[in-house]
């Protein structure tokens, strides 16, 4: 019985680093989408390899979504040049002309689409509230999942070490 108790810690001891690094390894892979942007332009994920890219479900009548866009442009231009992209989604439900409104008067720099018919959303594990961000790595793989606003000091300690 004295081994009992040692085997016992070294079994789940092995078991924790098991499960550790099978969540660490197994990043599932982001969907084959093709977004198509406000002005008619074709952006497929799978061609975006080698960035980092965050997708973005968002809608005009979210305040979450409002608020975090200041920090999602800031984000975008510090790190646009060093191999990260953005691809905001607007959810199904937004009327397309207050979408289009929104991006002129905010003049967002990174490519917005509609999800005309939720195909994109279902994609991605069928999105429902908003915002919810997928920061995708240069492998194609979901580096993080965020429903809710982003945390900017949180993603840009991210793209540091993946855009390094």
């Amino acid at each position: 019985m004295k081994f009992a108790k040692p085997a016992l810690i070294a079994v789940a001891v092995l078991a924790l680093v098991g499960a550790l690094a099978y969540a660490l390894l197994d990043k599932p892979s982001a969907p084959a989408a093709t977004f198509t942007t406000l002005e008619g332009r074709s952006i497929v994920l799978g061609e975006l390899r080698g960035k980092v890219v965050l997708v973005n479900f968002w809608a005009t009548s979210c305040p979450g979504c409002i608020k975090e866009m200041p920090g999602m442009v800031e984000t975008y231009n510090q790190y646009k040049d060093r191999g990260f992209e953005i691809v905001a989604v607007a959810m199904r439900y937004d009327p397309p002309n207050y979408v289009v409104n929104f991006v002129r008067t905010r003049q967002l720099p990174f490519p917005v689409a509609l999800d005309v018919d939720g195909g994109h959303a279902r994609a991605f594990g069928n999105v429902q509230l908003t915002p919810t961000s997928f920061i995708i790595g240069k492998d194609g793989r979901i580096l993080e999942q965020k429903l809710g606003e982003l945390d900017f000091v949180k993603l840009k300690a991210l793209l540091d070490k993946e855009l390094s």
